[in-house]
């Protein structure tokens, strides 16, 4: 029931569509949300600020990434890591020596596919970013403006900017 329940919760951002994530996001850690308030109260802000964004990028990514390292995680022998205590390691080097080196294909490709996904995302940062200048700007709102000033070639190069970015992290995967 746990797995079930935890199962559930990764996979919310895929069923969720993007915008709804972000004002769900922007409700919660706002200054009167769940999360925001009491934190707010301690002096840390996080909707409408650079942690704000990165909440965001969090939530739709992590599934990703959990997707990406789950069947390797699952698919590695016990018999290993028992061989490896029975010799005296600890946990943590049991950990350092042979999971994560085991682990570490599929962890660059949750990487990457995360970093990949975030690169491009819209809806879930634009209701929970700040967008002040140089501090919590996203580039997809960047396109937005230059859109609105009717300035599609600047609008259309920060787009192609972004698809670069992307392509070469989905290139460097399947390398």
């Amino acid at each position: 029931a746990v797995r079930r329940g935890l199962d559930l919760l990764i996979d919310l951002p895929f069923a969720l569509p993007t915008a709804v994530s972000g004002i769900a996001l922007a409700t919660l850690y706002g200054p009167r949300g769940w999360f925001g308030a009491p934190l707010h109260e301690l002096g840390i802000d996080i909707a409408y600020t650079r942690a704000g964004i990165e909440v965001a990028l969090v939530f739709v990514s992590l599934p990703f990434a959990v997707r990406a390292v789950e069947p390797v995680l699952a698919a590695l022998p016990a018999a290993r890591e028992e061989a490896a205590e029975s010799l005296g390691a600890t946990h943590l080097q049991v950990l350092a020596r042979i999971v994560l080196p085991a682990l570490r294909p599929a962890l660059l490709a949750a990487y990457a596919l995360a970093f990949a996904r975030a690169l491009g995302e819209y809806g879930s940062v634009i209701f929970i970013a700040g967008n002040m200048p140089g501090r919590s700007e996203i580039a997809p709102l960047l396109i937005v403006i230059r859109l609105q000033e009717f300035d599609e070639a600047s609008a259309a190069a920060i787009g192609l900017l972004m698809l670069l970015g992307a392509a070469l992290c989905l290139a460097a995967l399947s390398a």
